[in-house]
This record gives structure tokens, C-alpha cells and sequence, in this order.
């Protein structure tokens, strides 16, 4: 972080300002657009000169370096943090020193931040390789589920996404810790106590704390917080300490507002930061360690991010005897009761300590706790991980399922029998195998018997009636089959799938159902025998020859007859009679005989048509109806599968 310009908010207090203004002096007056004006250079050469480190007004060769690099070096903060020289000032603040630190000449050096020496491109976060498929699966997973789920379910899914991958492109080599509390807690005590210096305004005044501070100890963090919208004037450095510099190297620590605020302004603002920074130091004291609105609010819905949190119990100077570990372990309990998993005997989980801020009592411990987290610099991956857990939680309902899901054959043959059914594939099949068979006895009868019936069919009185019409089903007409089909086998895909996915196979087969009895009439009117085949087999004709070969012996043989009656032939009463009783059975028995053979290839014919028109409503039905539902089916199973990813269960894993 660059050294912060603008005025101090602390510059109001006459008691930070040393009473013989050389530091006033030295630090110039800022320009409305934030930058000193022109006559802070020579009053920084008479101070160097009254320092002794120049002579006769000219610059040492070690400044002139320091110049050169100013200018040459991008610093890590805001463009108008530095001079028109190229120089970094500081912002005016005084650093008021905490009892038992440093000395007086220490006391009153300015926070002033390095300048870096190279850019420095930002290097990947600690378990990066298993952090970025479990990220890209999240990415599948909503664009598979965008046009499924609304915007409300995706969206705390979305929010991850960004704020990771913002968080990746920043620095890996920093660790933003926030200080998070309630009224009175003492966290801008902790905050000074671990900075060394007072940075954040402590007091009985409530609130104290009304806007975030943020205290680097190390460069290149001003693009960190950025992100957390923390203005510069608000950018601290701690006190010099070699020691401490060493052990928090890395280290953003941000002391937040009140979450219990009465403000509503500085609630928002720590919610808002609670969502970015990479841990939290929860700071609790012995009266309001088991208040309902931090337990509910915050650290229950945020019992996933123990490995990132830390929760300390402040003052316990205030308590006697053992009563600081009584109250630390009813406050163990409370937290296991809210799900958070505590960091004990080696196991991941939150950080318990207790501590005096005012006294310094076990600062040290966890300063010491701190260095070490912030020196694994996996701090920002872990929170992106409990981040990616917690929206997977949510999002659970919408993919995960107990049921076996899917459409089973026996489903599918159900529906394409039922559209079979209800455009009358059977009728059809029957009506065909009659009107064969009437074919055949047609054209295979004896002519007498076809005249007898077409002599009755024309004797027929008309009675003016309407023809009988078929009985209506029991159940349904054929439109309402066809509908009730498709909401059979609507239910039957969408049984056991979450509901946005269930009401998305349903509306997948609604739609196609569209229309859908009227394309099976269509289909049914142009269903024909199929081209090139011949309707009657080979020994047709042969019948129809043998048949009128017997209807020429009974005309030949009463013709005979008839002749002997009229003297025309000589007398021969045996052969006429035994011709024409030769043409009646032998055609009698050739009408039998055909009507016997036509009774196969009729019921194949019917069959036949039967098949084909149980096919065509197949395929019909197949692709208005089984095509789209098995196409929400394979893009629920494609999420499904991104959603295993997502919890780290693997491809293929099930999810339960």
C-alpha cells in the first residue's frame, strides 16, 4: 500500500498535532485535488539540511538514487498518492505510541509506505489446482441451470464467481484479516494492539469506529483495498518494528464498524466487507459473547468459514479467577452448537483465544497465531472454498435428489401404445383384414352368389336414419388420450427430480403436445400400403380362373340341357346335369377353398397396417414429445454432474 494522501480524520484532534508544527512543516499543505503544493520541496531540503545529511543546499548521492527510483517505480497505490516530483508524502498521521513499545523519536514518525522497487505480477493462490476445477464446474453449472432456475437461486452462485475471480487476479502474497464486533467489544483496541501504534479512535463514545480503517504491513495491497472500497485517507501503515514486520508480513488487517450499529450505514458497510475480505477475527467480550444477533446473523450462516475465522474473547482482565475459562468454554459450546467446527488437537476449524487488548494479555499468542496463518498465504483460497460450499449448500435443493430419475423403456413403449390406441392403429389393422378378406371372397365367389348379393344390397329399404355411429370409449375420446399419454409420461420423467427441474420436463412436454391429435389424424389419412408391393398373392389368379372355369361348366351344362329340351342337341340326360352339378361344388368348393387361403394373408395385411401405423404415431409422439423431455432429462444429468464436481465428489459421483 502507497503512503495515503488527504487530510487525517484524526487531524481534527489538536493533541495529534506536535505543538511546534515541524511535521506540519514538513508535510505541506494538499492541494484541493490532493497533491502538496510546490513550497513543500525546499522545506524538505531545509530540513535535511538542518539534519546534516546535505551541505550547502545540495543533495547526497544516496537521495539523488532515492529520486531516480521515485520516478522510475510504479507504486502500488492510487496515481494521486505521489508528488509532481515523483515523491511519496505521507498523510499527516502521528503515530500515538502504545504503552511500552517504542521511544519518543519513533513516536513521532509518519506512516510512510516504501516505494516498491519492481512490479510485481500477482502470483497464483495457495491450492490453486484444486480450487479451479471445483470453480469452472460452478461456471458450467450456471450456464446449464440460467433458462432452468431464476435469477434469485443463481445468484448467490454468480456472486462467488465474480468475487473469486476478482480476488485471483489481486495479489496472493497478501492476507486480508477483518476485525469484526459488537459495541464495546475493544476491537479497535485489539486493532491498535496489533498495529503498535494507535491507529483506530478508541472511547466510550458509541459508536467509535464509523468507517473501515485498513493497516497494511507490507507493499502492493492498495489493489486489495480498493476492492474494499476503503478510501486512502483511511490507509494506515503500523508503527516500525522490525520483529512485528516480519511476523505479519503480508498482513491487511481492517477494523470494521459495529455490526450492531445503530447506524444502518455501518451494518451495510461491514456486511459488505465481511463478504470480501479472506478471514475474520470475531472479538467478543464477556457480556455479549452469546448475543443472539451475532450467533443468527453472522456466525452461524458463516459456520463453513471456521478455517477462516477467529473468534477472541476480549477482556477477560475483568474477570476473576477462573471465571475466563469458564466463559471461554461456554463460548466453545455456543459456537459448536452454531456448527462451527473448532480448531483443536490439529484438527481445520475456528480459533478460540482469549484475551486482554487493554492490557496486552495474549496478544502476543495471537499475533504469534496470526503471523503464522497469514505466512500459509492460503487464507484467500480457503475462503473462495467455503464460499464455493455454501453456494453448493444452497443450491442442493435444485439438484440434488434421492430418486433414480430418467424415463424407463416400459415408460416410453407405454406412451407410444397409448398414441397408438387413440389414433386407432388396432382398428385399422382390423378393418384392413376385412376389407382383404371381402376382396377375396369377391373375386374368388361364384358369380350367383355376388349377384344374390348385390340384388339385396339394392332391395335394401332406405329408412332415412343416420348409420350407427361406434360407441364412444368408456374413458376418454381420442383427443383426451393423446392428452392424458402426455401427462402420463410427463409424470413419470419429471418423478423425482427437484422441482425447477420437474416443472421444466413438464413444460418440455406440454409444448410438444401441441398439435399433436391433430398430426396423428394427418398421419392415420396418409398411412397407405407401402409402395411396390401387390395386394394379393400369387394364387389369386389362379382362383379366379379355376372359379370361372366352374361358372363355365354349369353354363355349359344348362345350356346342354336346354338344347335336349328344345330338340336342338340329341338326348343325353346324364351329362348336362352332372356338368352343372360339377360347376356348383366344384365352385362352391373353390369359394371355400380361397375364402380358407385368404384368411393368413389377410390378418398379415392387417397386421401390416396395424405396424405401420403404430410407428407412424411413434415416431410422431417420439419427436413432439419423448425427444424434448429426454433433452431436459440429459441437460438435468449434465448439471448433475457439474453439481458433483462442484461439491468435489468427482465425475459421475452421486449426489444424494
Amino acid at each position: 500500500m502507497t503512503a495515503v494522501t488527504g487530510h487525517k480524520e484524526h487531524a481534527e484532534d489538536p493533541e495529534d498535532e506536535p505543538s511546534d508544527g515541524s511535521v506540519a512543516a514538513a508535510r505541506g499543505r494538499p492541494t484541493a485535488g490532493g497533491r502538496p503544493t510546490a513550497e513543500r520541496r525546499p522545506e524538505r531540503r531545509m530540513r535535511s539540511e538542518s539534519g546534516g545529511r546535505t551541505g550547502g543546499g545540495l543533495r547526497s548521492e544516496a537521495e539523488t538514487r532515492l529520486d531516480d527510483t521515485r520516478h522510475a517505480c510504479v507504486t502500488c497505490g492510487d496515481p494521486a498518492e505521489r508528488t509532481a516530483s515523483g515523491a511519496v508524502w505521507d498523510d499527516g498521521l502521528i503515530a500515538r505510541r502504545m504503552p511500552g513499545t517504542t521511544s519518543v523519536a519513533q513516536e513521532a514518525a509518519p506512516f510512510v509506505e516504501p516505494l516498491c522497487s519492481t512490479v510485481r505480477q500477482p502470483a497464483s493462490l495457495a491450492h490453486e489446482a484444486s480450487l479451479r476445477p471445483r470453480l469452472d464446474a460452478l461456471r458450467e453449472l450456471v450456464g446449464l441451470s440460467r433458462t432452468r432456475l431464476d435469477s434469485r437461486t443463481l445468484a448467490e452462485a454468480g456472486r462467488v464467481l465474480d468475487e473469486a475471480a476478482a480476488r485471483r487476479r489481486l495479489s496472493a502474497e497478501h492476507t486480508v484479516v477483518a476485525i469484526a464486533g459488537a459495541t464495546g467489544s475493544g476491537k479497535s483496541t485489539l486493532f491498535n494492539a496489533l498495529a503498535g501504534a494507535v491507529i483506530s479512535d478508541t472511547g466510550v463514545r458509541r459508536p467509535t469506529t464509523g468507517a473501515p480503517i485498513a493497516c497494511s504491513w507490507s507493499d502492493g495491497a492498495a489493489p486489495l483495498i480498493d476492492r474494499l472500497g476503503i478510501p486512502a485517507r483511511l490507509r494506515r501503515r503500523p508503527l516500525p518494528n522490525p520483529d512485528a514486520e516480519s511476523q505479519l508480513r503480508g498482513l491487511v488487517l481492517v477494523d470494521l464498524p459495529d455490526h450492531d450499529s445503530a447506524a444502518v450505514r455501518h451494518r451495510e458497510q461491514v456486511d459488505r466487507i465481511l463478504a470480501l475480505v479472506d478471514a475474520v477475527i470475531w472479538v467478543v467480550d464477556p457480556e455479549k459473547y452469546a448475543d443472539a444477533v451475532l450467533h443468527e446473523r453472522y456466525l452461524r450462516p458463516l459456520a463453513g468459514h471456521a478455517e477462516v475465522m477467529f473468534v477472541v474473547l476480549n477482556q477477560v482482565d475483568r474477570l476473576p479467577g477462573e471465571a475466563a475459562e469458564q466463559v471461554l468454554d461456554d463460548l466453545r459450546r455456543l459456537l459448536d452448537g452454531d456448527g462451527i467446527a473448532l480448531g483443536e488437537y490439529g484438527d481445520p476449524g475456528a480459533t478460540v483465544l482469549a484475551l486482554s487488548a487493554l492490557t496486552g494479555d495474549g496478544v502476543g499468542e495471537l499475533r504469534e497465531t496470526l503471523g503464522q496463518f497469514v505466512a500459509e498465504r492460503g487464507a484467500a483460497a480457503r475462503r473462495i472454498t467455503a464460499d464455493v460450499d455454501a453456494a453448493a449448500a444452497r443450491l442442493r435443493p435444485v439438484y440434488a435428489t434421492e430418486r433414480r430419475t430418467g424415463l424407463s423403456e416400459e415408460a416410453r413403449e407405454e406412451f407410444t401404445g397409448r398414441l397408438a390406441d387413440a389414433v386407432g392403429a388396432t382398428a385399422a389393422g382390423e378393418s384392413t383384414e376385412r376389407a382383404w378378406l371381402r376382396d377375396a371372397n369377391r373375386a374368388c365367389g361364384t358369380p350367383w352368389l355376388r349377384m344374390w348379393r348385390w340384388h339385396r344390397e339394392r332391395r335394401e329399404p332406405s329408412t332415412g336414419r343416420l348409420p350407427v355411429q361406434p360407441p364412444v370409449d368408456e374413458e376418454v375420446t381420442a383427443r383426451q388420450r393423446v392428452e392424458q399419454a402426455v401427462r402420463t409420461v410427463a409424470d413419470r420423467a419429471a418423478s423425482g427430480l427437484p422441482v425447477p427441474w420437474a416443472q421444466a420436463v413438464r413444460e418440455a412436454a406440454v409444448r410438444g403436445a401441441q398439435g399433436l391429435p391433430e398430426a396423428l389424424d394427418e398421419l392415420a389419412g396418409r398411412t397407405t400400403a407401402p409402395e411396390g408391393r401387390s395386394t394379393r398373392p400369387g394364387w389369386w389368379p389362379i382362383a379366379v380362373l379355376a372359379q370361372v372355369s366352374m361358372t363355365l361348366l354349369q353354363v355349359l351344362g344348362v345350356l346342354w340341357l336346354l338344347g335336349q329340351v328344345l330338340g336342338f342337341m340329341s338326348s343325353n340326360l346324364g351329362v348336362p346335369p352332372l356338368l352343372i352339378l360339377a360347376g356348383l361344388v366344384g365352385g362352391s368348393a373353390v369359394e371355400w377353398s380361397c375364402r380358407m387361403a385368404a384368411r393368413g394373408p389377410a390378418r398379415r395385411h392387417g397386421l401390416e397396417a396395424e405396424r405401420r401405423l403404430r410407428e407412424a404415431a411413434a415416431g410422431c409422439g417420439r419427436a413432439r414429445v419423448l425427444d424434448p423431455v429426454a433433452a431436459e432429462l440429459l441437460r438435468y444429468q449434465e448439471a448433475r454432474e457439474q453439481y458433483a464436481k462442484v461439491m468435489g465428489a468427482g465425475v459421475g459421483a452421486r449426489v444424494g
